[in-house]
């Protein structure tokens, strides 16, 4: 891993994003999120990558959201509008994205965290959007807050900007697993090896059909999934799967 303040490091069929200002409890700069964007193109494009993981580093802090010291107005407009688009690259990543929690997330970092597919977080962690609290409102993260929590949950943790515990994020639906602090790692590597051993091809085009299928109504949304169906039936990697049931085999996906 490298001394830059975003270290990717693929493992197996795993890429590793690690936010890497631990001293800034991993805080989002310009850097951090223009590496971001080069990072997502190059594990986009990678076929031994099967998931990517988002975290941070150290054992303090996952994101503690945007860095608020220095900077122009010009300079802060345009870190804005590209953390925007980030996390809609993010959210329609086609590949599976899991985010380890391994310290607070807070602000910004909540983004990140709900843009990804699967959310593990250890118990000590703590989440919030304190926002409010310094005069400011988390806009973005917004429609990620709103795709997850009930609206009167999400607007009492917005208007508030207090911190809630691991367990109240799993019960509010910010978080998808909550475990032992201890277990975080062994939690988070099962996962991976879970994920990597299922259809690259399906998990692509069902990600990219559920994020199209999001805002259509629901008869149009069912006709479009239908046929997307027929596009993952029509995959080398369903037609293994099949085999492979069928043979009482586990399958060997080549995401083809």
């Amino acid at each position: 891993m490298t001394e830059k303040e975003l270290a990717i490091e693929v493992r197996g069929n795993t890429a590793w994003l690690t936010i890497n200002r631990p001293d800034k409890r991993n805080s989002i700069s310009p850097e951090v999120v223009e590496l971001f964007g080069e990072a997502l193109d190059s594990v986009a494009k990678d076929d031994t990558v099967r998931v990517a993981v988002i975290t941070g580093a150290g054992d303090r802090a996952f994101c503690s959201g945007a860095d608020l010291s220095g900077g122009d107005m010009a300079g802060r407009k345009a870190t804005v509008l590209r953390y925007a688009q980030l996390l809609k690259r993010i959210y329609t990543f086609p590949k599976p994205t899991v985010a380890r929690v391994n310290g607070h997330c807070l602000a910004g970092g909540t983004g990140f965290m709900l843009a990804c597919d699967i959310v593990v977080a250890k118990k000590s962690a703590m989440f919030g959007t304190p926002e409010v609290n310094v005069g400011l409102f988390p806009m973005m993260i917004g429609a990620l807050i709103f795709r997850n929590v009930p609206r009167k949950k999400a607007m009492e943790m917005v208007l508030l900007g207090e911190r809630l515990t691991a367990e109240q994020a799993l019960d509010m639906g910010l978080v998808t697993r909550v475990v032992d602090d201890e277990q975080l790692d062994r939690e988070v590597d099962d996962l991976l090896n879970k994920l990597a051993e299922k259809s690259p091809a399906a998990m692509r085009i069902g990600k990219e059909a559920f994020c199209a299928a999001e805002e259509m109504r629901f008869g149009d949304a069912v006709d479009f999934l239908a046929l997307k169906l027929l596009d993952v039936a029509d995959t080398e990697d369903a037609r293994e799967g099949i085999t492979a049931f069928l043979e009482k085999r586990r399958p060997l996906f080549t995401g083809k």
